[in-house]
């Protein structure tokens, strides 16, 4: 059996990860992990969640990429006068996020508009929904963490949200990745944009990162939580335990448990990252810094 293929039936088989897989897993080289967001690969969904018109998207990762219970990271854009439904999750916490532009985000029927970049957190047993009431595409971004590995559920409600009042205060938690709010942090500019508090499921944290030109992230490695970093903007280099592989704008690199990792800014402006963790457990926080 090819390795990928096997890494994928010890994935799925196992009820808990054996050495085995994890080890097999390590040795993917890091270029191959890496995952690009791609334009010509979105795949065109119309009325998702019985939303108004359509998105474009494509799966960046999937449940079988961390061991932690991530279920997917999407990436893609929602099209003028369009949107995701008012739907419930009660296995998931699920987040959407949008890079530029505006969308009127709902969370339990109350709707406001958000400007980008920002996301709002959509707890489990919550409804929530996303309208781009613009004329411009947004880019946008799904994370999604179950409750139980490999677990997805979806109930809708048949409510596009479209022409729904809007809050001029938003009463649900929201998440701002403004560059104003960082603030210095070994060497890079730092902020903690969602902590554990606000999460019913393992989803732990939401960071948000800039790294200066030629400045590197301080190494880390985490025993209880795996990671994954978005590169919001800028480019550089990725080092994870003794590999190296360039990261752009658009790329997520996973983190996997006791990973040594750190980003390196190679381009000419600075490198913007999203970072976000899953624990292995409720409140299993640990970060160790490597000399």
């Amino acid at each position: 059996m090819p390795n990928a293929m096997l890494q994928k039936f010890l994935l799925r088989s196992l009820p808990a990860f054996s050495l085995f897989a994890l080890f097999l897993f390590a040795k993917e080289p890091l270029a191959n992990r890496i995952a690009h967001t791609d334009p010509a690969k979105f795949h065109h969904s119309p009325a998702v969640h019985d939303g108004a018109g359509s998105l474009d998207y494509q799966a960046l990762f999937n449940y079988d990429t961390l061991n932690t219970n991530l279920f997917f990271l999407h990436r893609g854009v929602i099209n003028p006068k369009s949107g995701i439904g008012a739907h419930f999750h009660n296995q998931c916490e699920e987040m959407f996020v949008i890079f530029d532009g505006e969308a009127q985000f709902t969370i339990d029927g109350r709707t406001s508009t958000l400007k980008g970049p920002a996301g709002a957190l959509c707890r489990a047993g919550h409804m929530h929904a996303i309208y781009n009431a613009t004329d411009k595409p947004v880019q946008w971004m799904n994370i999604n963490i179950s409750n139980v590995k490999g677990k997805y559920d979806a109930f809708n409600l048949g409510d596009s949200r479209v022409g729904a009042a809007l809050d001029e205060i938003p009463v649900f938690i929201t998440m701002r990745l403004d560059k104003s709010l960082l603030k210095p942090a070994g060497g890079v500019q730092y902020r903690r944009a969602l902590p554990p508090d606000v999460f019913n499921t393992n989803w732990s944290y939401v960071d948000h990162t800039l790294v200066p030109h030629a400045a590197s992230t301080p190494k880390e490695r985490h025993e209880g939580v795996e990671e994954f970093y978005y590169v919001m903007a800028g480019d550089g280099v990725a080092h994870i335990g003794t590999d190296t592989a360039p990261v752009h704008k658009g790329d997520a690199v996973p983190i996997m448990f006791n990973e040594i990792h750190s980003f390196e800014n190679t381009g000419a402006g600075d490198l913007e990252l999203m970072v976000a963790g899953i624990a292995r457990a409720k409140w299993a926080l640990d970060t160790q810094i490597v000399k």
